[in-house]
């Protein structure tokens, strides 16, 4: 029988939180994507392994014995990936690197050409993250490195290399009645409709309908998109407005969307991420370094990292 590592991560978060919104907040998703992670995990074992009540979520007796054992079973995975990336980074191989879909303009040939300079015989594969994984493959080791635009607050659960700082600006049709400002203030948008991403995609979701900055004003949300190609195909049809990275208005404009600078929306940190208990390998190192040499965000901020001093 095989069973995704990913279930046994969240089956061993839930037993140590021992409730379903805390483990949830932990792993980055949200709770109905941990509820049907757990029930597949039930599934494929045959087995109940919590008992749920009020109080949250208790391991029944089959729950324990896995829970005994899944512990040894990550751990013991995860150092056969650290010896297998140690073992590759000695005869060369490829890099794996998620992005967003605005963030790849932020690259060129000369970060990919920069890299090969420094890891001769080394490849970097670029695959654009998964929104039905807050994690972009992270978690499950399927990439090394994830370039994201994120809040500063991400860097507690992740290491991460610092490039620099972005803004976050409106995407609006352009026709919409705020396309003719030069600026918008974010509380003009309170009672736009939004183009979100899926609730899978957990604390990403929040993120980018700006939820902290709204101060507990609910979203009206216009449409829901998989994939940043449906995002934008309905903020130009007028579903909704939604909020994109600055780049995206300067490397790939459109006539048919206007980008706006918010009043009252912050910055986005830019950076290279990997999960903490990960030392960076020579190859991630040199692909930190790469970018820094060649991609122009933020100035002395692209120098500095706030977990990651070795790079």
């Amino acid at each position: 029988m095989d069973v995704d590592t990913r279930l046994l991560r969240s089956f061993a978060a839930v037993c140590e939180e021992g409730q379903l919104t805390a483990a949830a907040a932990r792993l980055f998703v949200s709770q109905p994507t941990l509820t049907k992670q757990i029930r597949q995990l039930e599934g494929l074992l045959g087995v109940e392994l919590f008992e749920r009540s009020r109080r949250g979520m208790a391991p029944t007796r089959a729950g324990w014995a896995l829970a005994a054992r899944a512990g040894t079973l990550l751990a013991d995975w995860e150092e056969a990936l650290r010896a297998t990336r140690a073992a590759a980074a000695d005869q060369g191989s490829t890099l794996r690197v998620g992005f967003e879909g605005g963030i790849i303009n932020l690259m060129s040939q000369r970060t990919v050409a920069d890299f090969a300079h420094r890891m001769p015989g080394w490849q970097v594969e670029l695959r654009q993250n998964n929104w039905f994984d807050p994690t972009s493959g992270l978690a499950a080791g399927e990439i090394d490195l994830a370039l994201w635009h994120a809040p500063p607050s991400l860097s507690e659960r992740y290491s991460v290399a610092v490039l620099g700082e972005e803004a976050r600006c409106a995407a609006l049709p352009a026709g919409h009645r705020l396309a003719a400002r030069a600026v918008i203030d974010f509380e003009e948008l309170l009672d736009e409709p939004f183009v979100a991403i899926p609730h899978e995609a957990g604390h990403w979701r929040d993120y980018w309908l700006a939820v902290r900055e709204r101060g507990g004003r609910p979203v009206r949300i216009g449409a829901v998109a998989h994939n940043t190609d449906e995002w934008l195909t309905a903020v130009v049809c007028g579903q909704g407005v939604g909020f994109a990275p600055e780049t995206m208005s300067r490397l790939a404009p459109r006539e048919d969307v206007a980008y706006r600078p918010v009043r009252g929306l912050s910055p986005s940190q830019v950076g290279l991420y990997w999960p903490k208990d990960r030392e960076p390998t020579p190859a991630m190192t040199a692909f930190v370094r790469s970018c820094r040499a060649t991609i122009g965000l933020g100035g002395e901020s692209a120098r500095s990292t706030r977990t990651a001093p070795s790079i």
